[in-house]
């Protein structure tokens, strides 16, 4: 079967079409972990999990990238209201993120960068 996926820069439902069909990679924007998630938060995240294993299913390799935004001014902002450390809230946030996704069936990706491990 077919896939077809909105491509944002044409506008159009395009078929799928993988750069190499024998390693798909998929990059998705994660949370930014200054809060628990609500339902809001999470219905990208089932989406794109669903997408991630239907790759699986057409692909033999494919690997998933969702990254945690951890510095930012609403996690500056949080913790200070806290009287916590930065890392101490994106932590706990983060566990939090993945106990929640984790109860509904979320599955976690490949690879999961920090934003700080990439900024200085």
């Amino acid at each position: 079967m077919a896939l077809k996926l909105h491509n944002t820069l044409s506008r159009k439902k395009e078929l799928f079409q993988p750069i190499n069909p024998d390693h798909v990679t998929m990059y998705v924007c994660g949370p930014t972990v200054y809060d628990r998630a609500h339902i809001g938060n999470a219905r990208p995240y089932v989406v794109f999990d669903v997408l991630y294993r239907y790759l699986k299913e057409m692909y033999p390799k494919v690997t998933y990238a969702r990254n945690f935004t951890d510095v930012d001014d609403k996690i500056i902002k949080a913790a200070a209201e806290r009287s916590i450390e930065i890392a101490e809230l994106t932590s706990q946030t983060e566990d939090f993120f993945h106990s929640d996704m984790g109860a509904i069936g979320v599955g976690i990706p490949d690879i999961e960068p920090r934003a700080t491990e990439h900024i200085d």
